[in-house]
């Protein structure tokens, strides 16, 4: 296995890594929010690879026997005039997507990922590495914590929907 910046040749690849990825929050979404439109595959890679190419960032891809088998995707934005106001703004990296393929999980390929997109961050002079972590996904929230990740916010949620009661 290697890892490898991404290159258009492996453009399907991603497509379907990110497809994976979204399934799977699908199957643990407890609120039942999050969902696969029609044009996902190819808008939402679009999306993010637009992304990485507007923040000075990068797409590394783990490749195993010439498949695809893991992707991590991460930014370098700008702050702008009003982050200024409350915050002293170090500069960060985010990691925008994070997968690795089910089949091979636990096999060392996350860590050789994040161990390359924080090494990409320090040679950019990052001081710190964000991440958002769906709430539901106890094993990333494992990972992340294995690797020195901590919690700085939390957001909370709330159904505004009238429950029905059983009659």
């Amino acid at each position: 296995m290697e890892i490898i910046e991404y290159s258009k040749s492996y453009l399907e690849n991603v497509k379907t890594l990110l497809v994976e990825l979204e399934e799977f929050v699908l199957t643990i979404d407890k609120d039942n929010l999050d969902k696969i439109d029609a044009d996902y595959r190819d808008k939402y890679t679009k999306k993010a690879l637009k992304e990485i190419k507007n923040n000075c960032g990068k797409c590394y891809l783990a490749v195993d026997n010439d498949s695809v088998v893991g992707l991590i995707m991460g930014i370098i934005p700008k702050y702008n005039k009003w982050d200024y106001l409350d915050y002293k703004c170090p500069k960060r990296g985010i990691i925008t997507e994070f997968v690795v393929s089910k089949h091979v999980r636990g096999k060392g390929i996350g860590k050789a990922l994040i161990e390359t997109i924080e090494s990409y961050f320090k040679e950019q002079k990052c001081e710190y590495v964000l991440v958002d972590v769906f709430a539901y996904n106890q094993n990333a929230i494992d990972f992340y914590t294995k690797y020195n990740y901590h919690t700085r916010m939390l957001t909370k949620i709330k159904s505004l929907k009238e429950k029905k009661e059983n009659k």
